[in-house]
């Protein structure tokens, strides 16, 4: 159900998706292709709707691209977009979605982690009128006491920094309306934080919740310090509290400062000795110390208006299987390709 917060909509119920997109982003997920790929196809068995899986490949340095290609060789459903570099997994999922056709788009990671078997409940979820399901875990036992306090930590802090309407305990499976994703497709910054775009779009959004499975294989692509880093890329893109945050340590710096100075005074009215050089290097070093972590925030920032004014395609294609020249993305700024694969489209591997 939806959160009490959020904007109340009247839904509007849908018939079953007359096509399927699921949005896969890999990175050197070599190992976990071959359960990938059979549990894709027995889910696929059965679905009553016309499907199209979009594998991306991120610029992997192991043999993904390579199983990939031969998945899309022997299913004409699977299409694959392999980018010409790494590009993060923000930006790999952007262009999985960007090269979705369906009526009901979902997307979710590539180690198995979400059950595919959750999709049905958002379908059901999608017939009702919503239009973004995302999955909600109920539990990770694939996860040790850290990860599962740092993951708690990261969405808590995420909620209060970036929107409040930010659902918990969620990551990017989920699935989305084309309305949706079109609204979101508008939305085209470099430093990118999907589960946040999404919130900010709007639109009805409810929650199915699941326990999250173990990796099937393979190592996990977030250890801490890209989390770390993420979730920096999350407060600067879509809040102005960091530097806000600075002021605040500028006023603390400065109220120690008074401090420093009144006690030296009073000293000095007492007739004692001030010890004046640990004092000036005390209240100078606070003070250099507030300035430069005001000066570093304020740099984020113009860093990313910076890169931002470059207007750099969000990422490059160098090759794709499986996709006609009909199906590339058409609106502005969505791909580039490179030179040497231009106007090109591969089906199968040659």
């Amino acid at each position: 159900m939806p959160s009490p917060e959020q904007v109340y909509h009247l839904l509007r119920p849908r018939l079953h998706p007359i096509r399927l997109s699921l949005v896969i982003p890999m990175y050197n997920e070599e190992a976990t292709i071959p359960f990938l790929r059979a549990a894709v196809t027995e889910f696929l068995r059965d679905l009553p709707a016309e499907t199209e899986v979009i594998v991306v490949n991120d610029g992997s340095t192991d043999a993904t691209l390579v199983k990939v290609a031969e998945w899309a060789t022997d299913e004409a459903r699977v299409k694959v977009i392999h980018l010409s570099r790494n590009f993060g997994h923000q930006l790999a999922a952007t262009a999985g979605l960007d090269y979705a056709h369906g009526d009901a788009i979902v997307l979710i990671d590539a180690d198995l982690q979400d059950p595919l078997s959750v999709i049905h409940e958002m379908v059901e979820r999608f017939r009702q009128g919503y239009d973004v399901v995302y999955g909600q875990r109920e539990a990770r036992p694939g996860d040790g006491v850290f990860k599962r306090f740092s993951a708690w930590a990261f969405y808590r802090l995420m909620r209060t920094i970036v929107a409040r309407h930010l659902p918990v305990d969620t990551g990017d499976f989920r699935l989305l309306s084309r309305e949706c994703l079109d609204g979101l497709q508008q939305m085209r910054e470099q430093h990118r934080f999907l589960r946040g775009m999404v919130a900010w779009v709007g639109y009805p959004q409810c929650a199915v919740k699941y326990r999250r499975d173990p990796r099937v294989a393979g190592s996990t692509k977030y250890p801490l310090s890209k989390m770390l880093r993420f979730a920096w890329t999350a407060a600067t893109s879509f809040s102005t509290l960091p530097l806000q945050i600075s002021i605040v340590l500028g006023m603390l710096a400065g109220l120690l400062g008074i401090e420093e100075a009144v006690r030296a005074v009073v000293a000095l009215l007492a007739g004692r000795t001030v010890p004046g050089w640990t004092s000036l290097m005390v209240v100078i070093s606070i003070l250099g110390c507030a300035v430069l972590i005001g000066i570093g925030i304020v740099g984020q920032y113009v860093g990313k208006i910076y890169e931002e004014s470059k207007g750099r395609p969000l990422y490059l294609v160098a090759r794709t299987f499986n996709v006609s020249s009909a199906e590339e993305p058409n609106r502005s700024g969505n791909a580039a390709r490179t030179a040497d694969c231009a106007g090109e489209s591969h089906r199968g591997r040659e």
